[in-house]
């Protein structure tokens, strides 16, 4: 059965914002494209997610793979059936933290550490990934 987390953080530039709608089924269920996230962990969207949004949900799920594969070692599918979000209260990043929160509430998993925060002095969001390095920053413009 599907359920739906509401992501919310209020800051002086309004807040972001993001709806998670989403169901976990055993692994094999599935019947469509998935990414596979780690081992049988497995991640499905809906069709025409763009690619940033895809690659937040996925670092969301994947900062508790190893979680939910103790807990269900014979493998389960992710099945986020809705990802919506006002245009003005959104970042793709709010996409791991909505996961984050779905995953935390739906498994009562415990608390990673990934949160956004808002910096007043530069006036801007800022990211923490608990004990993970930031995602994505592989400086591949290195030689």
């Amino acid at each position: 059965m599907s359920s739906t987390f509401k992501y919310r953080f209020r800051s002086p530039l309004g807040g972001l914002a993001a709806d998670l709608t989403a169901e976990c089924t055993p692994t094999g269920a599935e019947n469509e494209f998935f990414l596979q996230i780690d081992r049988q962990v497995r991640l499905a969207l809906p069709a025409g997610i763009h690619w940033r949004d895809a690659s937040w949900l996925a670092y969301g799920l994947a900062a508790h793979a190893p979680a939910l594969m103790s807990r269900h070692p014979d493998g389960m599918t992710l099945r986020v059936t809705s990802f919506t979000y006002p245009l003005a209260h959104f970042r793709s990043e709010v996409g791991a933290l909505a996961m984050d929160g779905w995953l935390r509430r739906q498994f009562d998993l415990s608390d990673r550490g990934l949160r956004a925060a808002f910096d007043a002095v530069q006036g801007r969001y800022t990211f923490r990934w608990g004990d993970d390095t930031a995602p994505f920053s592989d400086d591949l413009s290195s030689p």
